[in-house]
């Protein structure tokens, strides 16, 4: 038994996943199958990783194993439909129809295995005016109105990377449309289509603030709300360095505890009082460009005023708390985010580092019982 089937490597240890290799999310959302345990063989195609990095350092590929196969030649198509034979989940990001087209689409694979969990990765889901179009993160996120609440008022909305919508409203809706078809498959016998759209995660995400915006609680514009930045004391500030100060004191405690921390507790009435909020971010963003970021992280260090300094990517993980708890770790020489959640009877871990391209076929051909990645039968 190979290093990435062992047992006792997560809640998901058994599970097989078919991963046909892309970018973005689907390959996170595979990654997490795998640090939950699954035995998860990414199909790659010929010519290299489309992410456009050294496979070595694409995180996004760590705890899985690689096959390379040409899903334009006949003998590829079978390979990956005597893998789906095999499978308990199948993951695709292509756009609507294509995988149709190559033959392994659904009906192709589950015609072969009937319990299959068919997982499908796109941006605007599988039907719908733009469903065949090409988008990235940014355009997805846009038209959700999750975008159009980031920024400053007068200014344009803020990209927040590609977390918003490729990781949370696309990866994480993904794996749990897999799972709890998975549940469903093994309970009944029957697999089935799990159509992961990010308009459709994104938009789920913003279900709260729709319900504030009925509620008459949330005005439909940027930083006028009590989360989006045009609270004063939910917000960023300067430091005398040049660094920055994230303050989330919205309950009146820790309201309290920040201005007593702050030498503005003349300032109490203004927690309740919106016309003298222009007057309270200015007074504490006139504190904080006083003293540098250190200085403030060590003030605030231990409080309950809901105060943190912020971190740059290569700074988090040596923050005291997230150093304590393993929030990061390092493998194969790359400081990384380690598997989350944590389970107590069934801990996770890095096992193994990035699958380079076709570096598993042999393991994979005699572990999945599948021959014909090794051997593909000669074309008629």
């Amino acid at each position: 038994m190979t290093e990435a089937t062992a047992p006792g490597n997560g809640p998901l240890t058994g599970v097989r996943v078919v991963e046909l290799a892309g970018i973005g999310p689907g390959p996170f959302a595979a990654m997490l199958l795998a640090d939950l345990g699954a035995d998860v063989v990414r199909v790659d195609r010929p010519g290299g990783p489309g992410l456009g990095i050294d496979p070595a350092r694409d995180i996004t590929n760590r705890n899985k194993r690689s096959v390379v196969v040409d899903l334009k030649t006949s003998d590829g198509v079978q390979q990956v439909l005597d893998l789906a034979g095999r499978a308990d989940v199948l993951i695709e990001g292509y756009r609507p129809g294509v995988a149709e087209r190559l033959g392994v689409g659904p009906e192709d694979c589950r015609a072969r295995n009937p319990r299959l969990v068919y997982g499908r990765m796109t941006g605007w889901g599988q039907e719908g005016p733009l469903a065949d179009r090409a988008g990235h993160d940014i355009g997805y996120i846009a038209v959700t109105g999750a975008l159009g609440m980031t920024g400053e008022p007068g200014r344009p909305p803020v990209a927040p990377a590609n977390l918003l919508g490729d990781y949370a409203g696309g990866s994480l809706y993904l794996v749990v449309g897999v799972l709890a078809a998975l549940h469903h498959a093994r309970a009944t016998g029957t697999g089935q289509v799990v159509d992961a759209a990010i308009v459709d995660g994104t938009a789920h995400l913003t279900s709260m603030i729709h319900g504030m915006l009925a509620a008459g609680a949330w005005q439909d514009r940027r930083g006028a709300n009590l989360l989006d930045g045009g609270c004063p004391y939910y917000g960023t500030y300067g430091t005398a360095d040049g660094g920055h100060m994230a303050v989330g004191a919205l309950e009146p405690r820790f309201y309290a505890e920040f201005l007593r921390l702050m030498d503005l507790d003349d300032l109490a009435g203004a927690h309740a009082d919106v016309t003298r909020w222009p007057e309270l971010r200015t007074r504490v963003a006139e504190r904080f460009a006083s003293r540098t970021r250190d200085a403030w992280t060590t003030l605030f260090e231990g409080t309950d005023a809901c105060v943190a300094p912020v971190l740059s990517l290569r700074e988090a993980p040596h923050h005291p708390h997230l150093a304590a708890r393993g929030t990061f770790t390092d493998h194969a020489g790359i400081t990384q985010p380690a598997p989350a959640p944590r389970f107590s009877a069934t801990p996770t871990t890095v096992r193994t580092g990035p699958a380079r391209p076709g570096a598993d076929t042999e393991d994979v051909a005699r572990d999945w019982d599948v021959p014909g990645l090794v051997s593909p039968p000669s074309n008629p």
